[in-house]
């Protein structure tokens, strides 16, 4: 699930993708790449991409048709056999999302970049301005059961079947300066996994196995993993969450893709704060 630029500076052949993306500023992505990108990578735009049409009510990124991210995928020259390593500049949490996804649609021969475009350039490694020519591939899609919606969260929330893990700030878990959605708070319940947590003091590479297992299983307290919703702002961050739970052993838990964003776009639907 993690790769290391040594790695994949001795693999060509994979595919790779630069999934760098800003927020607030949602053509970083793009110019970044085209000013230099890990060679033979192609470029991925969390909204255009890896994400779906939105509606209002359905968060800030929705998962995209499976179809249409099938044949984006296949364009890509993905298919059954094609490892795929995805980076970006951000920690992993726009790379993630794409490692989620294809994992989601029953592609595991997928990895994180360890360290990002970081830790590439750490080992003085060349970039590359091409854009590389790629052989279409035929991507076949076999989605697995891997999310929950709005109404499943909402329902559990009077119960004890699910913990929903939220991946945001714990500012923003809070409802303490909320700049992206406009309501501020978390879903009742919800226990508070910053997704940066997961990563060294550098908040380049993962933490080892091992502290990510015990940091996890204390939050967990003793709850499988298969009892655990992962969500954050817009089921992007989240998605980190359930890489770093996959490297610790804890298999099975699953996303909210439309995550706070989506919840608090229905006033009929509880909020906490604090």
């Amino acid at each position: 699930m993690l790769v290391s630029a040594e790695q994949l500076a001795a693999h060509p052949e994979w595919r790779v993708f630069d999934c760098r993306h800003d927020l607030k500023n949602t053509e970083y992505g793009r110019q970044a790449y085209a000013r230099g990108h890990i060679p033979g990578a192609l470029f991925l735009h969390l909204d255009d991409d890896l994400s779906g049409a939105k509606d209002g009510s359905n968060g800030r990124h929705p998962l995209p048709d499976v179809a249409s991210f099938a044949a984006r995928m296949s364009a890509c020259g993905v298919d059954a056999s094609t490892q795929v390593v995805a980076y970006d500049n951000e920690g992993g949490i726009f790379a993630s999302r794409l490692w989620w996804m294809l994992r989601w649609l029953g592609h595991d021969k997928v990895a994180l970049l360890d360290g990002g475009l970081p830790g590439w350039r750490r080992g003085k490694r060349a970039l590359e301005e091409t854009v590389p020519v790629v052989a279409p591939r035929v991507f076949t899609p076999q989605p697995r059961n891997m999310t929950v919606d709005a109404g499943q969260v909402l329902s559990s929330l009077q119960s004890e079947d699910m913990l929903i893990v939220d991946a945001r700030s714990p500012e923003r878990f809070r409802g303490e300066n909320e700049t992206l959605d406009p309501v501020g708070g978390h879903i009742p319940g919800a226990v508070n996994r910053f997704y940066f947590d997961n990563l060294d003091d550098d908040g380049c590479f993962f933490k080892p196995v091992a502290e990510l297992r015990a940091e996890f299983d204390a939050l967990l307290a003793g709850r499988p993993a298969t009892d655990v919703v992962q969500q954050c702002g817009s089921g992007v961050t989240a998605c980190h969450n359930l890489l770093a739970m996959e490297l610790a052993g804890l298999s099975g838990s699953k996303l909210y893709p439309g995550s706070w964003s989506e919840w608090c776009a229905d006033a009929s639907r509880p909020v906490a704060t604090g």
